[in-house]
């Protein structure tokens, strides 16, 4: 099973994660019904309770085990030190103020990109967004520490760069626009489709 970009692999999860919410709710709708009841539950009544719970600790953890390669980060967090990136951008915060290598930072398609950003003063985020609103991936900035993402995009388009860290009054206008905003701050090339990351 393999997901081609990080809203597919929501919808899947969605829909994973209610059906097992569902399922761990009626072991508590099961639990508080005994309670209720006067007469003790009979030892062979506890043998479906405990296998339930069996089933329900199998199923969740199997659905991570068999998974876990979908989503689209984890093999570059888990294989970083063997992974040379094909792009590097370094990128500096400062006054609620980006400071880009390049407007727009061109990125390959399926090629992996790191992104390093330093904070000068506050703690920040770095998020990109897609033009719906919707967050392709972001990391938090920790003004002295070590801050760099690694991702690979699967599509060509152009995504928005913004703080996803509150950072103060001073990210916004008095109309409350975003001052930190960057249309358009990385496009993807190369893919030769349009689609979501």
């Amino acid at each position: 099973m393999t997901f081609a970009n990080s809203i597919e692999l929501l919808k899947f999860h969605s829909v994973a994660y209610t059906i097992y919410a569902f399922l761990i709710i009626s072991i508590v709708a099961w639990f508080a019904f005994n309670l209720t009841k006067k007469e003790k539950a009979k030892s062979i009544v506890r043998i479906p309770f405990y296998g339930y719970i069996a089933f329900l600790v199998v199923g969740g953890v199997g659905h991570h085990i068999f998974t876990y390669n979908t989503i689209p980060w984890v093999q570059e967090d888990m294989m970083r030190d063997d992974i040379k990136p094909d792009k590097v951008f370094h990128i500096t915060i400062k006054d609620h103020k980006w400071v880009l290598p390049a407007k727009p930072m061109v990125v390959n398609c399926k090629k992996p990109t790191l992104f390093i950003v330093d904070s000068k003063d506050l703690m920040y985020g770095f998020g990109l967004f897609r033009h719906d609103g919707s967050m392709v991936t972001q990391m938090q900035v920790d003004p002295g520490s070590k801050n760099d993402l690694m991702w690979t995009f699967n599509f060509d388009g152009t995504f928005d760069l913004t703080s996803t860290e509150y950072s103060g009054p001073a990210q916004y206008d008095e109309k409350g626009e975003d001052l930190m905003l960057v249309k358009n701050a990385v496009k993807v090339v190369g893919c030769g489709n349009k689609g979501g990351n």
